[in-house]
């Protein structure tokens, strides 16, 4: 039966009733109205039971009470009355039945664990049935007190599982530590736990011995569990340096950490393959011996390094389990009893190849995951209410926690609103062009810099080259790398000094720019280092009358280059930054600490990485090197920021800074350092006296040597021949791959880009349909005021005065979240 509820609105009645946040007092007052409306039910007879969500109007009489001809008339602060069938449906409301007593949560559950305990253990015996099992504690009007109901739920609680003790526990309504407490003393003591016992009673020896094992195992397991976060430099630091100083300076040690993760992927096939291979069988003969170590070596990278592991010409040109010995008269021979050649020439270039194409495919996937991640950061035009109302973890429950949390939502929308105050103010036109002609000249003057440095070390280059009896020693091996690294270091602040005249309005703009002139820096130096190593170096040393294993000395020297950069980064780290906060704070009397420069120690992340790139193919554990470096690096840079620098003084968001710094390690890095290896395979001559690819004219020829051995081998293993003509050295199979890489490439621009339509058109429905609720609320709110306008009541001159504001006020009507 349809029926209506009208309950008047009065000004007077809005405060009265109690606020459902009281839970007590909301419970109170209904169980009281409850009580009292059942028992005039029940004196007036079963004439109510059909009275159900009916108001009893103001001035009528009710049916059935005592004192019927009176007009129940609530007054100013009374609320209005209702039947007994209406209050029960009321009270029984969600919204109603929050504040139930306790007493009546633990019976509600202590019949559910009696159920629990019924279907999981079946038909159990009367005596191990309280006393009290059939009988409803919550309903029954004269149940026992809170504390019986507390130890029956106890003894069922103990009589579950340790799984379903905590799902219970999980699901009761009520404070942790309540739950806390009953979880305390529902535990068996540690003197009789659960099992299996003798007929005295006691344990057994063995169960004993086998619980015991159970708990040691268990504690054991959550402890390393508790130490895993400790094994990560980034667990705690990342959030701390996010808070403290923004998205901007943690963009760089995100960029760290991703480096980590790149040499740990290119370092473990080389450790499986190559280096692991070549301990385990080594060669019979030495190309050199080995000198004691002095430490010197650590430096240098010569001496006691040269006849190991760390260097391409400790392997040999051995094939491993070969199948027969090819006889003398070029005849077929006959397979031995042995499983599949390894060849370590082969191995040692597949392993290298393959390890590089494994970083393409990963730099690839991580440059294109986070340029979507990073427009759907930066596109968002709610992002202010999403920080504000979403960003709060309510987990937290420590205080240094919930500091560091504060500290970086405050972060956070100082970033926003800076990004969007930018965004409000656009220079003009005459502004735009002498900002323009500023640029240019500082460009012009970067730029000379830059030659002029590059010419310096071509110079030097040239120097040692001509005059080799005066760097003969370890010590004078040095020497480049230390002019190379000075130059680094000096250059990029020159570029500072000069970049403080554009005075660039957005911070992530001079950040960008910085970034690239620092990158043309860099690449030109390293493009001057590999003609100094392949154009002149290899010459000289393969013309030696001793045919000195050149790849060893390209090993060492991006050996050495890999410690003096970490060298001069330890350096200006520890005193450059140092002497800065100094000199800022005692003579010039500022309270400002210098800010941390992200575009210089960005790229001197990248030229590392691009070294240890460069060398892998003469050096296979230089990546083991440079994650040792990376480690260190990490923790002296977090030091040196906490106690020299500040946070900058603009701030500004970072969202895209990983989507660049990912290009930039792709293309210019990655890319040129697979043109320099593509370059030493297919064209330089390796040494005739060392290393897995002596006597060769290429290394790419370790491969048809391999192939003619297989051959000779029998029919068993022709498969391998045919699959290396086909698959590595047929063209069109490479140009395959490569247009597939690219595909793939082209593909996830286009779903980004698509993404990014959605986005947009998402957007402007949002929009729309918060339009939409602005004018159906206006519309409504005119219905209702020319409805009160005709019954003349005095809500329309209040409803009348408020829809007179609204055109004045056009946010008035839009939702808060909209807004």
């Amino acid at each position: 039966m349809a029926f209506a509820l009208e309950v008047p609105e009065t000004l007077e009645d809005w405060g009265q009733e109690p606020s459902p946040y009281d839970e007590e007092e909301v419970h109170h007052s209904f169980h009281q109205l409850i009580q009292e409306q059942s028992q005039w039910a029940g004196a007036s007879g079963p004439e109510e039971a059909g009275l159900e969500l009916q108001e009893i109007g103001r001035g009528t009489s009710t049916p059935g009470a005592p004192g019927g001809d009176q007009q129940v008339t609530p007054g100013p602060g009374d609320t209005p009355g209702y039947s007994a069938a209406t209050l029960r449906i009321l009270a029984s409301m969600p919204s109603r039945t929050i504040g139930r007593s306790r007493g009546a949560i633990i019976s509600q559950y202590y019949n559910r664990t009696v159920r629990l305990r019924r279907r999981a253990s079946g038909q159990l015996p009367r005596g191990a049935r309280p006393s009290l099992r059939a009988r409803d504690l919550e309903l029954d009007p004269t149940a026992r007190d809170e504390e019986e109901k507390r130890s029956l739920l106890i003894r069922e609680l103990r009589g579950l599982t340790g799984v379903q003790q905590d799902q219970m526990l999980r699901g009761m309504p009520l404070s942790l530590a309540e739950k806390r407490c009953l979880r305390e003393e529902s535990r068996i003591p540690r003197g009789t736990p659960r099992g299996k016992v003798d007929g005295r009673g006691i344990w057994s020896c063995c169960s004993q011995l086998k619980y015991g094992c159970v708990l040691a195992m268990h504690s054991l397991w959550l402890w390393l569990l508790g130490q895993l976060p400790a094994l990560k430099p980034w667990h705690y630091a990342l959030k701390r340096i996010g808070g403290q100083f923004g998205s901007s300076v943690l963009s760089y040690f995100l960029f760290l950490k991703t480096l980590l993760a790149f040499n740990a992927l290119l370092l473990l096939p080389l450790l499986a393959f190559i280096v692991g291979v070549g301990a385990a069988f080594p060669p019979k003969e030495l190309p050199h011996p080995a000198p004691t170590f002095t430490g010197l070596e650590l430096l240098t990278g010569g001496g006691y390094f040269t006849g190991t592991v760390m260097y391409y010409g400790y392997y040999s040109n051995a094939t491993l389990n070969e199948p027969c010995v090819s006889p003398l008269d070029g005849s077929e021979c006959t397979p031995e009893a042995g499983g599949l050649p390894y060849s370590m020439p082969l191995a040692y270039l597949f392993t290298i190849g393959a390890a590089f194409f494994i970083t393409c495919i990963t730099l690839v996937y991580s440059m294109s995951r986070s340029f979507g991640e990073s427009y759907r950061v930066d596109s968002n035009s709610a992002v202010h209410a999403i920080t504000i109302f979403c960003s709060w973890d309510y987990k937290v429950t420590q205080k240094w926690a919930s500091r560091l949390q504060q500290d970086n939502l405050r972060t956070q929308l100082k970033e926003l609103l800076a990004e969007w105050q930018m965004r409000q103010d656009p220079q003009r036109l005459c502004a735009r062009v002498r900002w323009g002609a500023l640029l240019a000249c500082v460009w012009l003057l970067c730029l000379g810099i830059t030659l002029a440095c590059a010419l310096a070390v071509y110079t030097f280059s040239e120097f040692i080259i001509q005059r080799p009896a005066a760097y003969s020693q370890e010590v004078a091996l040095l020497a480049l790398p230390l002019v190379v690294s000075l130059v680094n270091l000096l250059a990029p602040y020159l570029f500072r000094v000069l970049a403080s005249l554009e005075r660039h309005q957005s911070p992530m703009l001079e950040v960008l720019v910085a970034v690239c002139r620092n990158l043309i820096f860099k690449m030109i130096i390293l493009g001057i280092l590999c003609y100094h190593w392949l154009g002149r170096r290899v010459r000289i040393l393969q013309g030696q009358v001793r045919g000195q294993c050149w790849e060893d000395f390209v090993g060492q020297e991006l050996y050495r280059f890999v410690v003096m950069d970490f060298v001069f980064i330890l350096v200006d780290s520890l005193f450059g930054e140092l002497v800065l906060r100094l000199v800022s704070e005692k003579k010039m009397k500022r309270q400002r600490k210098p800010e941390f420069d992200i575009a210089r120690n960005v790229l001197e992340l990248i030229y590392g990485q691009t070294l240890t790139w460069l060398g892998v193919l003469f050096s296979p554990l230089l990546p083991a090197v440079q994650i040792l470096k990376l480690l260190l690096l990490f923790y002296i840079k977090k030091t040196s920021l906490m106690a020299n620098c500040q946070a900058p003084r603009r701030p500004w968001l970072a969202a895209r800074m990983s989507t660049i710094f990912a290009t930039l390690l792709c293309f210019p890095a990655f890319l040129g350092a697979a043109i320099f290896l593509c370059y030493v395979v297919w064209q330089v001559r390796p040494s005739s006296r060392c290393g897995p690819f002596q006597g060769l004219d290429t290394m790419y020829e370790a491969g048809k040597v391999w192939v003619l051995r297989l051959e000779r081998a029998g029919p068993r293993l022709s498969w391998l021949p045919w699959l290396y003509r086909y698959l590595l050295e047929n063209t069109f199979i490479i140009f395959l791959l490569s247009a597939l890489l690219l595909a793939v490439i082209y593909l996830n621009i286009q779903v980004v880009k698509g993404q990014r339509e959605v986005i947009c058109l998402l957007k402007e429905q949002i929009s729309n349909e918060g339009d939409d609720k602005i004018f159906l609320i206006n519309k409504i709110h005119s219905v209702y005021d020319k409805k009160e306008q005709s019954r003349g009541g005095p809500a329309g001159s209040s409803r009348q005065a408020q829809a007179s504001s609204t055109p004045e006020d056009p946010e008035a009507g839009r939702p808060f979240l909209h807004r």
